[in-house]
């Protein structure tokens, strides 16, 4: 039987929604495969990255993580990560695509340091679980994430398997396992009731929380305090790389731009599309999804504004159409 492309894009729209539902009413899980991991190891390496990024990898307590910004000197965002202290080491976790700048960088700046970096991704694969039943999923699966606290890790043994546990942010939680445990993992955690879900459904998802996505919403350009992501900063940690613009910038006042979310009404817009407020140019569009038709009759989207126009509620004009700026995450009535 043949499909026109309505009929194709009804459907899509319909798989995209119920993975959807099982993310914002159930749980939802996903093979993180876009994600990547570094291993730094050396007696100088907690010394030397606390001298690198932004947040506070010295006084981390073991088993712990933050998120953090690699800077340049002028304060522009080179990359971010998930910072773990793991004894003998630290691991970061990032997107994938960022591994052979990061390297690079960090390759850069070990000078006389007794610091090694090596990618070990190959090594771990990442499967998400997301939702309200994330953790009655797992404690059915035979997991126990009984006070796990947010960015903490726990190393487990499951049927055999060496594996460790991660109370991630917005991807609720997360095993790393080998790539040999993964299909067991994977089938154990779907008979025990969580939904496999696609990337399009976790991209709606990540714009309805107004998550920013390093090489998306967050480019080389953007300052720290214009992404709004706060955490990834620590004021009193002492010096590291960017450090002086960032304390500068908190000093004067902040920054002229912030990033918000836009429920835009009409066509899909493009990253890339200029905002206008007033009848000036005021900001841009970064990330966009349609959602489906039981969230709202518009599209949602992320970028930034002129923090003169960000205010909640106002009406803006995103490549023609009407917009309405809103806080971050999405709420609403029509929003979950």
């Amino acid at each position: 039987m043949r499909h026109n492309n309505e009929d194709v894009s009804s459907q899509a729209s319909h798989a995209v929604g119920e993975e959807l539902r099982a993310l914002i009413s159930g749980c939802g899980v996903f093979e993180l495969n876009s994600r990547a991991q570094i291993k730094l190891t050396g007696t100088d390496r907690v010394r030397w990255l606390n001298g690198m990024v932004s947040n506070n990898i010295r006084d981390l307590a073991g088993g712990h993580g933050v998120y953090a910004f690699l800077l340049n000197p002028h304060g522009h965002i080179l990359g971010d990560m998930y910072a773990y202290h793991l004894g003998e080491y630290v691991l970061f976790d990032v997107e994938q695509r960022q591994v052979p700048k990061l390297l690079e960088l960090f390759e850069h700046y070990i000078i006389m340091d007794d610091v090694e970096v090596n990618d070990v991704s190959e090594s771990i694969a990442s499967t998400g679980l997301s939702g309200p039943k994330a953790s009655e999923v797992l404690a059915s699966t035979g997991f126990d994430v009984s006070g796990l606290q947010p960015l903490e890790l726990r190393e487990v043994t499951w049927q055999g398997a060496k594996l460790t546990l991660v109370r991630a942010e917005w991807t609720n939680y997360e095993v790393w396992s080998s790539a040999a445990d993964r299909q067991k993992i994977w089938r154990a955690l779907t008979q025990s009731g969580a939904q496999p879900v696609g990337d399009a459904a976790l991209e709606v998802q990540r714009v309805l929380r107004g998550v920013p996505r390093y090489g998306v919403d967050i480019r080389e350009r953007d300052l720290p305090q214009e992404t709004g992501q706060e955490r990834a900063l620590n004021y009193s940690k002492g010096c590291y790389i960017g450090q002086e613009i960032v304390e500068r910038i908190r000093s004067r006042g902040g920054v002229h731009r912030k990033f918000v979310g836009f429920a835009v009404e009409g066509i899909l817009p493009a990253p890339g599309t200029k905002v206008q407020a007033d009848g000036k140019d005021a900001g841009e569009i970064t990330s966009a999804v349609a959602l489906p038709a039981d969230l709202g009759n518009h599209n949602a989207a992320l970028g930034y504004i002129r923090r003169e126009f960000g205010t909640d509620g106002k009406t803006v004009s995103v490549g023609g159409q009407q917009a309405t700026i809103r806080e971050l995450p999405f709420k609403g009535k029509n929003i979950v």
